[in-house]
């Protein structure tokens, strides 16, 4: 069953997926999309992450969902202009 008293995890999406043998990388991240879906507005899902990784992450150093929490952690890439009106518009 599933804990239901973490805070930072109260669905236990991310226990579940530590408990899961064999359970590769994608798959986490489509647990890990889930469980960030499932974040109240407002509350601050980084404090989670870095909760979770405290909480597994030196049990589990190798495990694909510790890699993706690791991942979680990192900035975005900052992208330039995608696109719209002004992208397709030439200068005369």
């Amino acid at each position: 069953m599933p804990r239901q008293d973490d805070p930072a995890d109260p669905r236990g999406l991310i226990y579940e997926s530590f408990r899961i043998d064999g359970i590769q990388e994608s798959e986490c991240r489509s647990i890990f999309l889930d469980w960030a879906i499932g974040v109240p507005i407002g509350q601050d899902s980084t404090a989670y992450v870095r909760m979770l990784l405290a909480r597994f992450g030196a049990e589990y150093p190798d495990h694909p969902m510790t890699v993706v929490l690791k991942e979680a952690l990192n900035p975005p890439a900052t992208r330039g202009r995608r696109g719209g009106a002004s992208g397709r518009r030439t200068s005369n």
